[in-house]
Order: C-alpha cells, then structure tokens, then sequence
C-alpha cells in the first residue's frame, strides 16, 4: 500500500467556495501545495447526477466537502455518489465533511405517522461507504447516535465568541446573550460563560404551527446589547420577531449570532427591514447575492476551523481540542 503524504479534498457544489478556502488553509498550515482532488459533479438532462474522479485516490485518506443545504435532496445524493465513487476506486477512508448537516430538524417523532429522517440519512451516508462524519453545530446532539460510525460535532460558539470579544470589546458589561426559546438554552448558556455574559429567554407560544400567539422575554434586558444565539436561521419569521419584542422590552441593540444561514424565501428582506442592528452567521452555507449585498449581515468563516480539524482527523490527533477559544484564537488571529 502506498503512503499516504497528504490528506485529500474533493467537493460537491453545494458550497465549492468554502472548500477551496479550506483547501487555501490547509497549504498554510501544513506549508505544502493542497489542492482539491480534480473531479466532475454533473447532471444529466433528467436531474440524474454523474461523478467522475480524474486523479487516484487508491489508499489516500479522503475528505468529501459538501452541506447538505438547499436543494438538500440534490446535495445528499452528490454526497453520497462521490463516496461510491470513492470507496469503488479504493480510498481507503472515506470522511463527509457536512458544515451543515441536513435533514437535523426531521430527529423525533413529533406526530403519529411521521419519519426520523435524520436517522435515515446516517443509514443512507453509512451505507455509500463512509466510514466518518464531520459536521459543526447539528441541530440535536442526539443525531451523533443515529450513526453508527464515528461523528465529529463541531461548535461555532469559539468562533462567536472571538467575534463578539472583538464587535463589542468596548461595552462587554453591556452584553445579554439571549436565546430565542427554551430549547436553546443550552446553546446560549454555552456562549454565555464564554464571555461571562448574562443569560434572557424569549419563550414563545404557539396556537398552531409557524404563527407565534404570544412572546415572553425572561430576563431583564432593559438598556442591554441583545445578541441572540441560534443555530438555523430558515425564513427570519421567529428571529426578527423576538427581535423586535427585544426592542419593545428596552434593548438598546439587537443583534443575533446563528451557526447556519438557510435564509429560505423573504428571509433576507426580513432581516433588512427588522429591528436586527446585525445578524452573523457562518459560512457553512454558501450565502447567496441577496445575503452578500444585505447591509446589515455578515459571514464569519468556517475554513480555519475545518481545515484544522481535518488535518487533525487524519493526524489521528483530538478534534476536541478545537472547542476552545484558546486554542481557536491562533487559527482565527487576523481573520476576525
């Protein structure tokens, strides 16, 4: 068997830009040339997808990069045939690099007669070959148990948190992390002691699914820079209106910090018109124009992070070790 001198990186289309920057941080750091594997991703004239590999991967460890965001089903089923194409042409390992991993929300029966779909995606991704996850802020910590292979979960938090240390390095004791209901809380808390800020609730009722009857906000948060932790932003409906309530309650600022940016339908015109001073969210998305050219949001990058991580699996060194800030501010020094 051949040894293996380099990690290699193929990438779907769902978000060829962060793969290149990935590919970019890896050269840095490892201080050789990384580029990503030579392939095609296509569709033929009935939307069926065809991979073909140009290089050879026989024994090389490979990292296939790709969300599984919107169109989710056209991005799952590129992910899936690139690593049958992969474990057919004897890679030795196979790796799914997901910044976003699809089909997250779809964890539990919510009705009677309804599907786990996060479930039946770790069965179909197992099943292509892929003997590893890579993944940052899934929707539910339980979904690392649908697979039964190993899943890394990374946290935007560290990256939230040197950037907020950085927006608001002048009015730290002004700081509310707030989450935007009680499921979140965890998620806020997390941030929270990263910055030795204070923690609100908004807790929200529901009469019927996707109309919010009633808005609660627990926590003081008069005279307070709000920033709201979540990790999908899908339509803006929920965000901008706890937002707003945020504002009617006294907050001098809104801002919110989301791990993924689906920004589906009128999310971006939303988020424009609403009383969000800034929404950020990660790169893990690719963003659209219309979220490119919004005045009032912004993209962290993610590449530092997966890059590192990366070369940490294939290092066979801890991922865990990313988690903190300390050990992100380094990677991210000059970037944020």
């Amino acid at each position: 068997m051949p040894t293996v001198i380099e990690p290699k990186i193929i990438s779907g289309n769902s978000n060829l830009s962060l793969a290149q920057s990935v590919a970019k941080r890896m050269t840095l750091y490892r201080g050789m040339n990384v580029n990503l594997v030579d392939a095609r991703v296509e569709r033929f004239n009935d939307g069926e997808i065809f991979v073909e590999v140009y290089e050879n991967v026989r024994g090389e460890d490979m990292f296939i990069l790709q969300s599984t965001s919107n169109p989710a089903n056209d991005n799952l089923m590129e992910l899936l045939i690139m690593a049958d194409a992969l474990r057919r042409s004897s890679a030795s390992r196979v790796t799914a690099v997901m910044p976003y991993f699809g089909y997250a929300r779809q964890d539990r029966r919510s009705k009677a007669r309804t599907p786990i779909t996060a479930k039946l995606v770790a069965n179909m991704i197992a099943e292509a070959g892929i003997g590893r996850v890579l993944t940052m802020d899934l929707h539910a910590a339980q979904i690392q148990g649908f697979f039964d292979i190993p899943v890394d979960n990374l946290y935007a938090a560290p990256i939230f948190a040197l950037d907020i240390m950085n927006q608001f390095k002048d009015c730290r004791d002004d700081l509310m992390i707030v989450s935007p209901d009680v499921g979140g809380v965890a998620r806020a808390r997390e941030l929270a002691k990263r910055l030795n800020a204070p923690l609100s609730i908004v807790d929200k009722r529901r009469e019927k699914p996707g109309e919010i009857a009633e808005m609660t906000v627990i926590g003081n948060v008069e005279g307070k820079k709000c920033i709201i932790v979540d990790d999908i932003c899908d339509t803006a409906g929920t965000l901008c209106k706890a937002a707003g309530h945020l504002a009617d309650q006294g907050a001098e600022e809104v801002h919110a910090y989301i791990s993924h940016g689906v920004m589906s339908g009128p999310a971006v015109e939303r988020v424009t018109k609403s009383a969000l001073k800034s929404l950020v969210f990660t790169d893990s998305i690719e963003p659209t124009e219309a979220v490119k050219a919004a005045p009032n949001i912004r993209v962290l990058p993610t590449a530092p992070l997966f890059a590192q991580a990366i070369l940490n699996i294939w290092n066979d060194t801890s991922v865990s070790s990313l988690i903190g800030t300390d050990t992100l501010g380094p990677i991210y020094e000059g970037i944020l």
